[in-house]
């Protein structure tokens, strides 16, 4: 029986912090679903095919993760139905901070109303990334700095060409 776990998120762009819990999940389970949100509520720099792209490059360009465990895809419904869709009874969800609890577990707790058979696992980040955000990448970016310590090549090369 395969373990699917679904980690849904925005990763515009994706992170070192990302990344760390995708691999941490690898090991637990047989199959990551890297859920892209699709949801219009957000100001995002990147249209969701273009998330999925620098996901998909982040993890099997750059990074050689095996696409036997990883699927990419995007998704505008709710999680607890991508679930259903997917056979799982598990959302991966990364932590970094305290400050990120409070949100997260009132997000784990709706999704849980929905489906009691949805069980959120919280991974964190290895200590090297859990200060890194979407949003404090794309700021460096945007005014010139260093991102390499934060994100991938080819998402620093995407993230570049946005910007200029």
């Amino acid at each position: 029986m395969n373990k699917v776990a679904i980690y849904p998120g925005t990763f515009d762009p994706i992170t070192f912090g990302h990344i760390d819990v995708i691999k941490k999940s690898l090991k637990l389970f047989d199959k990551v679903v890297v859920a892209v949100s699709d949801v219009n509520d957000k100001n995002y720099l990147f249209q969701s095919d273009e998330r999925i792209e620098i996901v998909e490059k982040a993890l099997f360009k750059d990074l050689k993760f095996n696409k036997k465990k990883i699927t990419v895809i995007s998704f505008s419904p709710l999680t607890t139905d991508l679930c259903k869709k997917y056979k799982s009874n598990i959302i991966l969800r990364g932590l970094r901070a305290v400050s990120d609890f409070e949100y997260e577990f009132q997000l784990a707790g709706m999704n849980r109303k929905l489906n009691n058979n949805i069980e959120t696992l919280f991974l964190m980040s290895d200590v090297e990334n859990q200060i890194i955000s979407s949003r404090f990448v794309k700021e460096i970016v945007k005014l010139k700095g260093d991102i390499k310590k934060f994100t991938t090549k080819s998402t620093i090369k995407l993230l570049k060409e946005k910007y200029e």
